[in-house]
C-alpha cells in the first residue's frame, strides 16, 4: 500500500500504471482495489505475458518464490519483499532460476534504505574509520505469527547488519535469555553483535575514529526501495548481486540452526 500510495495518491511517478492486483486474502485485496482503483486477479498468474515487472510482497516469505515464478520466464524485473524466502533450499532454487533467466531484482528489508542506515554503511566503508573494530544491529522480532514465524520480521536485522558491515559474515552464535535474542556474527577481523528485541531499530559502528550509533527506521524507506525497484524497470543495473542479496537470508537461516543447537554456526554463501 505504500507503493501505492506513493505512484498513485503522491504521484511521484508518472509513466508507469499498477494494472492488477492479487492476495490470497481476499478483504486485504477489496481493500487496496478500493482505495487506489487497481483492478483484482483471480489468479496471481493471470498477467504472465502482460507486464514489464511485478512487485511480490507476501507476508510469508515461503510464497514469494511461488507467486513469482510463473513470470520469471518472461525475463522482466522483480521486486521481492522480504523475507525472500523461509529456506535455504527456497532461496537456492529461486537465485537459480531467476539468473537463469537473466532477471533483474531487488527488494529485501526496508530498513536498508533509511538515512540512518546509509550513513552508518558510508562510515563502515570510509578509508578513515579502518580498522573496524566492530559494531551492534538492534531491531525487533516476532517468533509466533502466521506468516512463516521467525524469518517474517528477521531480515530487517541481517539485511541492515550486511549493508553496513558486508554480504560476507562468516558464522553466528545465537542466544535466547527471556524475550531477547542475542547474536554474535563473526566477520574476516571483528565481530558484530546484534539483539532482537520488543520494539527499537538501533545501529552503531566501532571503529578506529570512535564509535557512532543511531536509531534507524522507516522513515522514507518505501519511496526510496520503490525508486530503486523502478531504476532496474526502466532498464538499470539491480544493485546487489545475487550473492549480496542472499546474504541476509543466509544470515538469517544460520541463526535458527544455532538457536536450536546452541552452537556457532556456519554462515552459508550462495555459490554463484
Amino acid at each position: 500500500d505504500s507503493f501505492l500510495d506513493y505512484v498513485i495518491t503522491q504521484g511521484a511517478i508518472k509513466d508507469i500504471a499498477f494494472v492488477g492486483l492479487y492476495s490470497e486474502e481476499a478483504a486485504a485485496v477489496d481493500k487496496l482495489s478500493a482505495r487506489f482503483g487497481v483492478p483484482k486477479m483471480e489468479r496471481y498468474d493471470e498477467l504472465v505475458g502482460k507486464v514489464d515487472g511485478i512487485i511480490v510482497t507476501a507476508r510469508n516469505g515461503a510464497n514469494h518464490y511461488k507467486y513469482a515464478k510463473p513470470y520469471i520466464a518472461s525475463g522482466i524485473p522483480m521486486f521481492i519483499d522480504k523475507p525472500i524466502t523461509n529456506t535455504e533450499e527456497d532461496l537456492c532454487a529461486f537465485m537459480a532460476d531467476l539468473s537463469a533467466h537473466g532477471v533483474r531484482f531487488t527488494g529485501g528489508s526496508s530498513c536498508a534504505h533509511t538515512a540512518g542506515v546509509q550513513r552508518m554503511a558510508a562510515l563502515a566503508n570510509d578509508e578513515e574509520s579502518f580498522p573496524i573494530l566492530g559494531g551492534f544491529v538492534r531491531a525487533p522480532i516476532s517468533l509466533r505469527n502466521e506468516y512463516g514465524g521467525f524469518p517474517f520480521y528477521a531480515q530487517h536485522l541481517t539485511q541492515v547488519m550486511c549493508k553496513i558491515f558486508g554480504y560476507d559474515p562468516l558464522s553466528v552464535r545465537a542466544v535466547q535469555n527471556g524475550s531477547c535474542i542475542t547474536l554474535t556474527v563473526r566477520y574476516e577481523g571483528y565481530d558484530v553483535c546484534g539483539q532482537y528485541t520488543e520494539g527499537g531499530y538501533y545501529a552503531g559502528v566501532s571503529c578506529k575514529t570512535g564509535v557512532f550509533g543511531e536509531n534507524y527506521g522507516f522513515e522514507g524507506a518505501f519511496e526510496a526501495e520503490f525508486e530503486e525497484f523502478y531504476h532496474i524497470l526502466k532498464g538499470g543495473e539491480q544493485p546487489l548481486t545475487a550473492k549480496e542479496f542472499a546474504a541476509p537470508v543466509f544470515m538469517t537461516c544460520a541463526i535458527m540452526r544455532s538457536l536450536s543447537s546452541g552452537e556457532e554456526e556456519k554462515i552459508h554463501t550462495l555459490n554463484v
